[in-house]
């Protein structure tokens, strides 16, 4: 069994960064794309970004684009977060893809961390 832990969640005001990073206890495949959900208070869990394994192809929510900034190296996955608003507030979950490509949908992914709170107050 796969676990993928996440971190670097927190409170932080409108206007500002954090960086959230996801570690695996091990490598799921040799070809993994990465993703980033999120689930605010009362609503349904949404897509927030993707990348291929390569790290080469990247897809972004229409919300989050041109803030956010998807990565990896060989060791983590991070979601880099600027210009925060608060509704931008949820529980932010990492996800592994059990296909090597980018996707939005959740169906795609079959190894979930248990998620950090992100808060942004206005």
């Amino acid at each position: 069994q796969v676990q993928l832990v996440e971190s670097g969640g927190g409170l932080v005001q409108a206007g500002g960064s954090l960086r959230l990073s996801c570690t695996a206890s091990r490598r799921t495949s040799s070809n993994n794309g990465m993703g980033w959900f999120r689930q605010a208070p009362g609503k349904e869990r949404e897509f927030v970004a993707a990348l291929s394994w390569r790290g080469d192809n990247t897809v972004y929510a229409d919300s989050v684009k041109g803030r956010f900034t998807i990565s990896r190296d060989m060791n983590a996955v991070y979601l880099q977060m600027n210009s925060l608003k608060p509704e931008d507030t949820a529980v932010y979950y990492c996800a592994s893809n059990r296909y090597s490509s980018t996707s939005s949908s959740s169906r795609d992914y079959n190894y979930w961390g248990q998620g950090t709170q992100v808060t942004v107050s206005s």
